[in-house]
């Protein structure tokens, strides 16, 4: 069947999906278990040596970083384009990091590209962007300090002849350990409108310590390993500074609100994927005298699976056009809406997928149990469930939210 979309793109970057998705399926998708299997062994001297010829790869077919400006070697496309691109990256685990799209290096480089100056791109966007080092963003603290409410930020720099010094405890800090530049959020200020300031820290800078990586119940996989660091004496340079003193938050939430949008594309990859292995197998798996597609509480798991992602899909893209055009402010609580929507989606789609796959479904014969444990943090990263389903009733409540778009 031929796909019908509300927006069409421009026969351009619809070819540049349909090359993105001809690579996943020839190339990502029958090495995506050595990649995984090399990621598993570390120390081992040949480690990610798939990944890195994947790349290798991507870079020659010009499917490298689409989503930054040509002269940084992407190709430049907006964020509607990007739905497109990352819902086929996002089929698989590893999709995104083939092609340099992944969390949280793609939010970083698209901030760095933003707020950076020309010596800080040089230094760090530069090296992102060519798929050479990893880099982290360093929000979150252990409780009581900054969760989903950022007013309870705890690490603090404080000005030092002409660096700054910074002291504090980082955790969930994806890829952290492994990272070579830290977007790092410290309180500057007891102004609540400029309370807080982004640094650039090199990971091997002296008094930065990576304490561990903490283990979460899915299984670490390349940069989604979640650090917890401490920040002891740690000086920078004031040109350092992303931005300029005191627009930490701004920044973040400007990071933020487009980060749990790409978060959603590459979700919805993976949910129409096991949507998809699902169907294959209910076709085929007789059971009480007839196919599992003939159940008709099979049938409702597929019919509840496939309107979550078209409604995901949906919500995604408009949050999508409007930040395309500019309006940010106004993406933000379809920005919200859509990472419930989606997050939610994904959660319910492996559960039934396991449910219908039985035992084999539960076991790691299947991939669906290890997409599962995966896929639960997606209801918690980037601001909570209950955070954003907040931000959305706030806007309901006071009349500011055009649901009949």
């Amino acid at each position: 069947m031929t796909a019908l979309r509300l927006l069409e793109p421009p026969p351009e970057v619809e070819a540049l999906r349909a090359r993105v998705r001809a690579f996943m399926d020839e190339r990502v998708l029958p090495r995506e278990a050595e990649v995984i299997a090399e990621d598993r062994r570390p120390g081992d001297g040949a480690r990610r040596a798939v990944l890195r010829a994947l790349q290798a790869e991507a870079r020659a077919e010009g499917l490298w970083t689409p989503h930054l400006p040509r002269e940084h070697g992407g190709q430049g496309v907006g964020a509607h384009a990007m739905c497109l691109l990352f819902r086929e990256m996002g089929r698989s685990l590893v999709g995104p990091r083939v092609f340099n799209c992944d969390a949280p290096d793609q939010g970083n480089m698209d901030l760095l590209l933003q707020a950076g100056s020309d010596a800080q791109r040089a230094r760090w966007l530069g090296p992102l962007a060519r798929g050479e080092v990893t880099s982290a963003f360093c929000m979150t603290e252990p409780a009581p300090g900054a969760g989903a409410d950022p007013a309870n930020l705890r690490t603090r720099a404080r000005p030092d002849g002409d660096a700054w010094v910074l002291d504090g405890h980082k955790w969930y800090a994806t890829g952290a350990g492994e990272a070579a530049v830290l977007l790092v959020l410290c309180r500057t200020s007891d102004d609540p409108a400029r309370a807080a300031t982004l640094f650039l820290v090199p990971r091997d800078a002296p008094g930065v310590v990576h304490v561990r990586d903490v283990p979460t119940m899915a299984e670490p996989l390349l940069a989604h390993r979640e650090a917890e660091l401490r920040l002891e004496g740690v000086r920078v340079g004031k040109d350092d500074v992303l931005g300029e003193v005191g627009a930490g938050l701004r920044l973040a939430q400007r990071r933020l609100v487009p980060a749990r949008l790409t978060h959603c594309m590459r979700w919805l990859g993976l949910a129409d994927r096991a949507l998809g292995l699902c169907r294959e197998h209910v076709r085929s798996r007789v059971s009480f005298g007839r196919p599992l597609a003939d159940h008709q509480l099979v049938q409702e798991m597929l019919w509840r699976g496939a309107a979550a992602i078209h409604a995901g899909n949906l919500m995604t893209v408009h949050a999508a056009v409007l930040l395309e055009r500019g309006l940010v402010r106004e993406a933000r609580p379809y920005s919200s809406m859509a990472k419930v929507q989606v997050a939610r989606a994904l959660c319910q789609v492996l559960d039934d997928a396991i449910q219908m796959h039985g035992a084999r479904g539960y076991s790691d014969d299947l991939p669906f149990a290890g997409w599962y444990r995966f896929a639960r943090a997606a209801r918690i990263a980037d601001g909570p469930d209950e955070v954003h389903v907040g931000v959305v009733a706030r806007d309901v409540l006071d009349g500011r939210l055009d649901l009949l778009v």
